[in-house]
């Protein structure tokens, strides 16, 4: 049976240690799991099982597998450090039969985003994060038609618009069969940030697109997809209109805990997450904080690729094409792959919810 692997690491790094090893969450101080951990080998999680395609009916099984540094560590750490741990988890994967690695979370931007670590592995290698940013902007469509937010007069946030992940969601918003009514860039760098605005008036002249590298523009949009790679949220209460929607891709999260809580008039999304096809047997054998047959939309590519047959290099490096969205969108709607309702810091969003902020927004 082909099979995959797919590398997570911990985000919160007492939860989630404590979803392995309970007692040692517990009993271990926040100083002792940050000094600690980059000395830890690879941990293997849990053997993915059940997972079938919808068109073909190939069953492919999967590696759920840890590498055991935080974000803190793959920010402040050496590069060489970093890649030398996730290389180091990679091998894991290989000694385990996967035909292909996923990168998760952290693992998949660092440095070059995955080309040093394909090039040092034996096995082919994706960040996942093409299918990653068709899930998203999946989201915020169906989202906006529930929240009844006309997408033709409709401001669109993409705040971390220059990094990969942000430059083609903005593509794929102006793609969109419905162009929003104004397209705003979000970033640290006006430059950088013209620079993308060029690119996307050059393929959509009638686009009306605006930069900016300060978040209290967000006041103005309806929808928002926020892509950074900050180890802290950045987004709080203030910036947000009513009846706003945002999407959060980021992990760590850029949407502030507190801002669902402080604001009812406004839907907080969890990006990046589909059902996984399979039948009455899929079973993930491990909780990494999505309910059983979920995934995020990055290991869903791994998925997609195996179940295809595609076990080569796809998804790497900091420039993500258009087409290679497209293309896997459509080999993983093929096979089953589909949002399956939303989710709010990892709790599911009932309909009723919805239209309480709808109703909440309109007053």
């Amino acid at each position: 049976m082909d099979s995959f692997a797919f590398i997570i690491h911990p985000i919160n790094p007492r939860r989630d240690i404590q979803r392995k090893y309970p007692l040692l969450g517990k009993i271990a101080s926040d100083w002792m799991i940050y000094t600690f951990s980059p000395l830890w080998p690879p941990v293997y999680l849990a053997k993915m099982e059940g997972i079938t395609s919808a068109a073909t009916g190939k069953q492919v099984q999967g590696y759920l597998i840890a590498c055991p540094l935080s974000p803190k560590h793959f920010l402040g750490l050496p590069e060489k450090r970093v890649y030398t741990k996730i290389i180091e988890t990679g091998r894991l994967a290989e000694k385990l039969g996967a035909g292909i690695l996923g990168l998760g979370a952290f693992t998949s931007v660092v440095g070059d985003a995955g080309v040093t670590i394909a090039r040092a592995l034996d096995i082919p290698v994706t960040t996942g994060d093409a299918y990653t940013v068709a899930v998203a902007v999946e989201a915020v469509w169906e989202a906006a038609r529930m929240m009844e937010i006309p997408l033709a007069s409709a401001t669109i946030a993409v705040v971390g618009a220059t990094g990969a992940i942000g430059q083609v969601c903005a593509e794929m918003l102006a793609a969109g069969d419905t162009p929003p009514a104004e397209l705003l860039l979000i970033g640290r760098r006006l430059d950088a940030l013209q620079a993308l605005r060029s690119l996307l008036l050059a393929s959509w002249p009638g686009l009306a697109v605006s930069v900016s590298n300060d978040l209290a523009d967000l006041k103005r949009a309806h929808l928002v997809i926020t892509v950074t790679s900050a180890v802290e949220a950045v987004i709080d209460p203030e910036y947000i209109r009513p009846g706003a929607v945002i999407c959060d891709v980021a992990r760590p999260r850029d949407v502030a805990a507190h801002l669902a809580a402080a604001r009812q008039d406004i839907l907080v999304i969890d990006g990046g997450m589909v059902q996984t096809p399979g039948g009455p047997d899929l079973d993930f054998h491990f909780n990494f904080g999505l309910p059983n047959g979920m995934a995020f939309a990055c290991m869903a590519e791994t998925i997609t690729l195996a179940l295809e047959g595609r076990f080569e290099d796809y998804t790497l490096g900091k420039q993500i094409e258009l087409a290679h969205v497209q293309e896997i969108r459509a080999m993983a709607h093929k096979h089953g792959f589909r949002l399956s309702g939303f989710r709010s810091f990892d709790r599911p969003v009932t309909k009723e919810q919805i239209d309480r902020v709808r109703e909440m927004a309109h007053k």
